[in-house]
């Protein structure tokens, strides 16, 4: 046996040996659902907050629609909400339009998509997956959810203060963002969102280490990489993913609270405010964009990854068929984390770049295409001849398919630098990515928590609610930002206030496609209402669930319908084979758990899987010897 096995044995029983103890202790209201360090319990933390968050996120994006689809419309009734943002005219406050902006692609990018996805399954699967107690530090597993909690409340906060939210953009560029005093939402709004960010970041970064050390660690006995569910590959490259570019997103941030508190000049050079030269020299606000893509690429995929691999799985289940091309869909998820990192560029075609540095961003950027076409490929092949059961997460793992195709044919289109300099900065860069990652991801969201409720809370959602709570949100969905790719090529630009000045047939155009966008918008954000219904109403008055309501292989419903600290209540289960044994030929069941040993089917084992009956005696001793030392 190798070196690193035995070690990964050690650490194993040791864990064993650990949470053993822990169960013995007393717990009470504030360590078992408030401080806790159960895995399980950390990622409900994570979805409520991600829930909340995308409520306020979409409450945002509606207030802008509202102006953008209805310029003249009298919005006094908001003032109680929104106070001096509405001005005397009744209309809304042409800077707070921005922060609108800035705050909705913020929350929804890294508060709903980043930790409500990632943060949620990653945490709540990866354990129970792969076979161990919970995460490698149960404790470092708290802090990150309460440095995400803190960064919330930052955030949070800065919606209300006088001179409002940050007003930069989603991105945040310079030099809007390093002059203080350039616009009310430089100032202290921009200062709270760079200190939420930063905390955000290092929430972010304490699970990612969690999560790698727990899939290198503590995978039960036989739990080999090849035998690992594609949901674990996918948390798995993510979580690699955010540790190695969000620390480059830091790095920009610390620099801009340099430039707008110490007097430096990473980014400013040669600026004047209102007729004033300021002293700054020698900077550049390109370095910023370098450091902000550099992150903001591979986020596309921080937040794809989770949702394509929850996909993968649901899919699989719900055919009653193996996966397509298991072991293509690990090396598309490996190809897309390492081209992830040699694309940023294709963001900054516009900031005068080298066009021959151009074209090999572009040429990188094309090439990303391929490992996802595998994937889209394999999802198809899957369902192909399937047995399909279209339970709701079903019909969310198939809607993300829809978008992340209809998403990424665009994508090929703004690769292509030529294409890209007349469609920057146009709404159909925002339909773009809207589709292939915002709307996409969110899908995998919501099939991951219809899919993994019964296991989250121990009772089911209600499946009609489900079904009418995807119809509206997949036709919405299309309906909200397919649209956007006619204004985005007539050349309706993006984070524009208002477009009366433009002519009155352009302005006449515009209105119209934005009214109907929004009205969209107003019904598909109205429908999430639906789910949030569902879903509190499930947790406490829901019907209770079995132990494994999908007929699944993998290990997560091998434990109690509702699993305590532990997970598994005396020993783990061993793993004899791979994660997706559906309706193989010979087997009296359609379906075989991954802790069933070959030597039971023998009537439906293929030639070369005889040969790892031999290996079951090997898995079972250990089995043994971390049983042995868990009793005693």
């Amino acid at each position: 046996m190798s070196t690193a096995t035995t070690h990964a044995e050690e650490v194993h029983t040791h864990a064993h040996d650990h949470d053993h103890e822990h169960e013995h202790h007393e717990l009470n209201f504030w360590t078992k659902y408030i401080f806790s360090t159960d895995h399980k319990t950390i990622a409900k933390q994570y979805l409520i907050s991600g829930i909340l968050w995308a409520f306020i996120g979409g409450s945002l994006s509606i207030i802008f629609r509202l102006q953008l689809g209805f310029p003249e419309m009298q919005l006094d009734w908001l003032r109680p909400i929104l106070g001096e943002w509405i001005d005397e005219g009744g209309k809304l406050d042409k800077e707070f339009y921005l922060a609108l902006v800035t705050m909705h692609g913020t929350i929804m990018v890294f508060f709903v998509l980043t930790a409500g996805l990632s943060g949620t399954f990653s945490n709540f699967l990866i354990p129970l997956q792969i076979g161990a107690r919970d995460m490698a530090s149960g404790f470092i597993n708290m802090l990150s959810y309460w440095f995400f909690f803190l960064s919330s409340m930052i955030m949070f906060a800065s919606l209300f203060i006088e001179t409002g939210p940050a007003s930069g953009g989603w991105v945040i560029y310079p030099p809007l963002s390093a002059l203080p005093q350039a616009m009310p939402g430089s100032g202290l709004g921009m200062t709270m969102w760079l200190t939420a960010m930063t905390f955000f970041i290092v929430s972010s970064l304490m699970g990612g280490i969690n999560y790698i050390c727990t899939v290198i660690n503590l995978r039960t006995r036989g739990m080999t990489f090849t035998k690992m569910p594609l949901t674990i590959w996918s948390f798995f490259f993510t979580a690699i993913l955010g540790l190695l570019s969000f620390p480059v997103l830091l790095s920009a941030a610390l620099l801009l609270i340099f430039d707008r508190s110490f007097g430096t000049s990473f980014y400013l050079s040669e600026i004047y405010i209102q007729g004033q030269a300021l002293p700054n020299m020698g900077g550049s606000p390109i370095l910023y964009q370098h450091l902000f893509w550099f992150l903001g690429h591979p986020e596309v995929y921080i937040v794809l990854l989770p949702a394509l691999g929850m996909t993968s799985e649901i899919i699989a289940t719900n055919s009653r068929k193996p996966i397509f091309g298991y072991r293509a869909m690990i090396g598309s998820m490996m190809g897309i984390t390492v081209l992830a990192f040699i694309v940023w560029a294709h963001h900054m075609f516009v900031t005068g770049m080298n066009p021959f540095l151009g074209s090999v961003f572009m040429f990188l950027t094309l090439i990303i295409a391929v490992p996802s076409a595998v994937k889209a490929f394999n999802y198809i092949t899957t369902l192909w001849k399937g047995n399909l059961i279209f339970t709701p997460a079903m019909l969310f793992s198939i809607g993300l398919v829809s978008l992340f195709i209809s998403g990424g044919v665009t994508g090929i289109i703004l690769g292509n630098s030529a294409l890209d300099i007349n469609l920057h900065d146009t709404y159909f860069v925002v339909a773009h990515f809207h589709l292939v990652m915002g709307a996409a991801s969110f899908f995998g969201l919501m099939a991951g928590v219809y899919h993994w409720f019964p296991k989250m809370f121990g009772r089911m959602m209600n499946k009609t609610l489900g079904y009418i709570h995807f119809w509206f949100t997949f036709v919405g969905v299309y309906m909200v930002f397919f649209p956007m790719h006619y204004i985005g090529i007539a050349g309706f630009p993006r984070r524009y206030y208002s477009f009366t000045a433009v002519g009155n047939d352009g302005a006449a155009a515009f209105t119209n496609m934005n009214a109907f966008i929004s009205i969209a918008a107003i019904i598909t954000f109205t429908a999430q209402a639906i789910f949030a219904w569902n879903f509190f109403y499930s947790i406490f008055k829901g019907k209770k669930a079995p132990q494994n309501p999908w007929n699944s292989t993998t290990l997560e419903w091998t434990t109690p319908v509702e699993p305590g600290h532990g997970n598994w209540e005396g020993e783990i289960p061993a793993v004899y084979r791979w994660p997706y044994d559906y309706s193989k030929p010979g087997s009296d069941v359609d379906f075989i758990p991954q802790n069933v040993p070959f030597s039971a089917t023998k009537s439906s084992n293929l030639p070369e899987e005889e040969a790892e009956i031999a290996k079951e005696n090997e898995i079972e001793g250990l089995l043994g010897a971390q049983n042995e030392s868990y009793n005693r």
